[in-house]
Order: C-alpha cells, then sequence, then structure tokens
C-alpha cells in the first residue's frame, strides 16, 4: 500500500505541475498562443483547454472530491493527451511532440491504477 501512494503522490505531482500549474502562468505568454495557432486551433481553444486542465488537476489532487468526479478528470486528461498526439502527428508528422503526450499518458495511467490499488486496499 506505502508503494502505491508513494507512486500516486510522484505522478499525480507531476501531472499537477506540468499539467496544471505551468499552463496556468504561462498560457497568455506568445509562444503558447503560437502553439495553439500552429495546430491549427482558435485562440480561445487553448484558453478553454487551461482552465479544464487546471479544474482537473485540482480534482486529482485533492483527496476529498468524490472518486467518479476523479473518474471524469482522469477520462479527460486522456483525451487530452490522446488528442494532442493525434494534433501533432497530423500536423508535424511523427516525432517527438507527436509521442510526448503519449509519455504524459503513461503517467498518467501510473497515477489512475495506483489511485485504485489504494481504494480497493481502504475497502478490504
Amino acid at each position: 500500500m506505502k508503494t502505491h501512494k508513494i507512486i500516486f503522490w510522484i505522478t499525480t505531482s507531476l501531472i499537477f505541475i506540468f499539467e496544471g500549474l505551468i499552463p496556468a502562468f504561462t498560457s497568455q505568454t506568445e509562444m503558447a498562443k503560437e502553439g495553439i495557432r500552429h495546430l491549427g486551433y482558435p485562440e480561445y481553444f487553448g484558453n478553454a483547454l487551461v482552465v479544464f486542465k487546471v479544474l482537473g488537476c485540482i480534482i486529482l489532487i485533492v483527496p476529498k472530491f468524490p472518486k467518479l468526479i476523479k473518474e471524469w478528470a482522469y477520462a479527460g486528461f486522456a483525451f487530452d493527451f490522446i488528442f494532442a498526439s493525434i494534433s501533432y502527428f497530423c500536423v508535424d508528422g511523427f516525432g517527438f511532440f507527436a509521442i510526448f503526450p503519449l509519455i504524459w499518458l503513461a503517467i498518467l495511467a501510473a497515477s489512475y491504477n495506483s489511485f485504485h490499488k489504494i481504494n480497493l486496499a481502504k475497502i478490504a
């Protein structure tokens, strides 16, 4: 159980920092706006994406949120990473930027798996 808690907090903290904090503080920079434009999305899409990322990170990191809400947050991040990978693949072809979101998907999967193992241990 202790191992699962450590894995959960490390992976969830990484997601919180890189998908919540950093986008919240950098989303209005010219580089971030250009990244959204480069993929062919309108600027308002980037703003909405950041809002949902921050909300999802808060939901994942705060223990008191109901499990069903956390499930939706995990699903939202999974869709985000999968579609980011597809977007980069379609615009730039196969390369680092098409693979990088899938690395985050693996980190998310580790967080999700450990979240469920912790909750199963509480029930038993």
